[in-house]
């Protein structure tokens, strides 16, 4: 009797041991590790926020806007974007284009994208009326600055983050233009909200009138110039400005790279190994030869999920996600390089 005692205790000291030190482990910053069933980037993901998809409608050819609703909605700010995490567990970012003042809610515009790379597919086919939809809290890297007054640049879907800048700089009671294109008026969103606005917007669809006209952009020295669109028309924007400095632009696709690409190696610290990652090739992709499981989502360099702590040697950083205090020991392996010719990662 007493030996069976023993043992439960014995099992039952073990068994409290074991939770201990898992929870001691899930709250240490290198949880968890390369070895364990799972691993994920050091770092604790941010927390998921349950929405329902209340209304959908479709503003224009190829874009579907949905209303999601939930209790918990974080408050945001004019040119803030979520991650929205579909069905499938494809992780996109979406700019919120509805008003910060309707708490509770949240809305979004996306377009279908047909050789995109799946995400826009899904959000239009499966993300109907009642549809569950988890995203993270709003981020914001295109604030806008208090200023007596903007120069607003839209292309097609780029109308997205600059809507809510117009509703908060007419609120503020700035000057402000804005100069919007598009492929067409059917493709280009949001047209009767804008048309309130008088003269004060500027449509330029293309199959009317060909591309913006940028020159007047040049007059506008010293007023912050605001810019969503294709890679093609931001250039163009900071060509254009007097002052590059004043240009504030949204990518969602990653900044393009700086001269020719050259291979380096990442050596693996906790797994003991390194791997050469290729001219022509990410970071991430070499690691994942070695750690198959180390875990990546947009692939862009917006949503953080392969960030990965560097122990040694010089990045090249490429994202538009990382504070400069992150970029010290950090780096995303998606879309970051290497200055030295070795990194070493905490991995």
């Amino acid at each position: 009797m007493r030996r069976a005692l023993t043992l439960t205790a014995a099992a039952g000291a073990a068994l409290l041991t074991r939770r201990a030190l898992r929870r001691r482990i899930r709250r240490s910053p290198l949880w968890p590790l390369p070895a364990l069933e799972e691993p994920v980037s050091g770092h604790s993901p941010r927390r998921l926020l349950r929405t329902t998809v209340v209304a959908r409608s479709e503003p224009a050819e190829g874009v579907v806007q949905l209303t999601l609703e939930s209790p918990e909605l974080p408050a945001w700010t004019p040119g803030a974007h979520v991650d929205v995490v579909l069905p499938s567990g494809l992780v996109r970012q979406y700019s919120l284009c509805g008003d910060p003042a309707d708490t509770g809610r949240y809305t979004l515009a996306i377009r279908r994208v047909e050789d995109g790379r799946g995400g826009s597919g899904e959000a239009h086919d499966r993300l109907v009326e009642g549809a569950v939809l988890r995203v993270r809290a709003p981020r914001n890297r295109f604030p806008l600055v208090a200023a007596p007054a903007y120069v607003f640049v839209a292309g097609g879907i780029g109308i997205t983050p600059i809507l809510p800048m117009l509703r908060a700089a007419t609120a503020a009671g700035a000057d402000w233009t804005l100069l919007y294109g598009g492929r067409s008026r059917a493709s280009m969103p949001f047209l009767a909200e804008l048309a309130a606005y008088g003269d004060r917007v500027t449509l330029v669809p293309e199959d009317e009138a060909g591309l913006p006209d940028l020159g007047p952009l040049a007059a506008a020295a010293g007023v912050p110039v605001y810019c969503c669109g294709p890679e093609p028309l931001m250039d163009a924007v900071l060509a254009a400005a007097p002052d590059p400095s004043a240009v504030h632009l949204e990518r969602f696709t990653p900044s393009a790279p700086g001269g020719g690409e050259r291979p380096f190696t990442i050596e693996l610290r906790r797994s003991g190994g390194a791997v050469e990652v290729a001219a022509d090739e990410s970071a991430l992709a070499a690691v994942r030869r070695a750690v198959p499981a180390t875990p990546y989502s947009c692939g862009q360099g917006f949503c953080g999920t392969c960030r990965h702590r560097v122990l040694e040697g010089e990045v090249d950083h490429r994202d538009d996600l990382l504070a400069d205090a992150e970029r010290e020991d950090s780096m995303l392996l998606c879309v970051s390089r290497a200055v030295s010719e070795r990194l070493v990662l905490d991995l």
